[in-house]
């Protein structure tokens, strides 16, 4: 009986040592991404430091990173980290509210560091949610105006030192039911286009790059030039954007880049599994020595998949394939929760239309942004609800932009004021501001009021040469 005795004891004190050393900012034992609703409970083991960190493993030349909060008010970017390839694996460790286990492609770690979603949400589900768009606001990050709290996510960045507004992107953790808010458990971003200009159309506001022709409109932000009449025939750039139709892309991003390797993005089609070889827009790629990797699923490439092509060169009018990556894939289990931006393809209706090839019925969605008649190919719009069968059975669609009408562009900024010299000049999360203008509104306070140190909310409608122009300041 003494033996039981130490022994029940032993294991008592064990038990409570391992709490002690597991539990709040240590960051190990469990984790927990709290909401106002509930609470999503997992397990995991952290460091005990109330530090996040990660390292990768990966045939990429770059790494993945774990973002540890709110990025340098003075810095280069939205969130930075390395671009570690697909197939990279990455562990870490959370600070305050724990850690979480493996994540897609490999341990990811997760927690609402603060306690809670953005600004306060209303809970998260306990399902990982998949969002893919461009970049529309930081704080932490916002894609398709769902804001995340990054704080323990594991970002994944390429062919740039950091996410600026723009950009693609697939952010994957657990959403709220509103499609409101969330908790990104990792980033990923890439560049979409990069290639020479083939030919410059600013009144029809398009371009052409590698037999793609990519579009502008309101929301296309310029990092470094003035718009598409700065862009000159040859010269190479480098694009973000959203795949349309076959051979058609909505630039979110454009940035003058210098002459390297190319990348295309766009649907398969004429693929030939013998010769290994298809077309992407009117380009044809060669893929007999490419690396295949990204399918969710591990299915065969086949026509209809959207693919990134990264080249070695461009040889008889081919691109010679080093890697084909599948486009940011989504989940198609039925239950999962998907928020989606693109322009609408196969339109039949409400019922049924496409968007970044997933079928989509928003006949019940509510929908906003403009009448629901307007909606029809070319539209771009955001989707958000559950995967159903392989349908996204939409509760939600915003109009974006409507091809020669128009619609709401807002990009969003929340942090600590940065690198201020003057109303005209200063940063929020890295990204360049420009308040000055004479429309510009502020609220609980006036544009003298603003200097580093400051916290506030920025709102605006373009960016140029890099430059968010803003429309409203809120000091919070």
């Amino acid at each position: 009986m003494r033996t039981s005795f130490l022994r029940t004891a032993f294991l008592v004190l064990s038990a409570a040592m391992l709490l002690s050393c597991g539990g709040g900012g240590g960051g190990g034992g469990s984790f927990a991404v709290v909401g106002a609703g509930g609470t999503v409970a997992g397990t995991g083991i952290g460091s005990g430091s109330g530090t996040s960190t990660s390292t990768s493993i990966s045939t990429s030349t770059s790494t993945s990173t774990t973002a540890g909060g709110e990025a340098s008010s003075d810095g280069g970017g939205l969130l930075s980290g390395g671009g570690g390839g697909p197939g990279g694996t990455s562990g870490g460790s959370a600070g305050a509210g724990g850690s979480a286990g493996a994540g897609a492609g490999g341990g990811a770690t997760a927690s609402a560091g603060d306690g809670g979603v953005g600004s306060g949400g209303t809970g998260v589900s306990t399902a990982d949610a998949s969002g893919v768009g461009g970049v529309d606001g930081a704080g932490s990050i916002i894609v398709n105006g769902v804001r995340y709290n990054t704080d323990s996510a594991i970002v994944t960045i390429e062919d740039t030192p950091a996410l600026q507004l723009g950009m693609s992107a697939k952010v994957t953790g657990p959403l709220d039911a509103d499609f409101n808010n969330g908790v990104a458990r990792r980033v990923e971003s890439a560049a979409d286009v990069r290639g020479p200009l083939a030919s410059v159309d600013p009144a029809q506001g398009r371009f052409v790059v590698l037999g793609t022709t990519i579009t502008t409109d309101e929301a296309t932000v310029w990092g470094d030039s003035a718009g598409l009449s700065a862009l000159q025939p040859g010269s190479t750039v480098q694009v973000w954007g959203l795949p349309g139709a076959p051979g058609v892309l909505r630039a979110t991003r454009v940035e003058q880049h210098a002459a390297a390797t190319p990348i295309l993005t766009g649907t398969v089609q004429n693929l030939d599994t013998l010769r290994r070889t298809f077309t992407l827009g009117a380009i044809g790629v060669d893929y007999g020595a490419a690396v295949l990797s990204g399918s969710l699923d591990g299915g065969p490439l086949a026509d209809g998949t959207l693919v990134r092509v990264r080249a070695s060169a461009v040889a008889a009018g081919r691109l010679q394939a080093a890697q084909v990556q599948w486009w940011y894939p989504l989940p198609r289990a039925s239950g999962t929760p998907v928020q989606i931006a693109g322009i609408v393809t196969d339109f039949a209706g409400l019922a049924s239309l496409r968007v970044l090839n997933v079928q989509v019925n928003a006949a019940s969605a509510q929908v906003t942004g403009g009448p629901s008649g307007s909606v029809g190919n070319g539209v771009r719009v955001d989707v958000a609800g559950i995967i159903q069968n392989g349908v996204l059975q939409a509760s939600k669609l915003k109009i974006r932009h409507v091809p020669g009408t128009g619609g709401p562009v807002s990009f969003t900024l929340i942090g600590t004021v940065g690198n201020f010299s003057s109303p005209a000049s200063f940063r929020v999360r890295g990204q360049p501001i420009d308040a000055s203008g004479p429309g510009v509104v502020f609220e609980n306070g006036t544009a003298g009021n603003l200097g580093s140190g400051v916290k506030v909310s920025v709102e605006g409608s373009r960016v140029v040469n890099g430059v968010l122009i803003a429309t409203r300041v809120v000091f919070n």
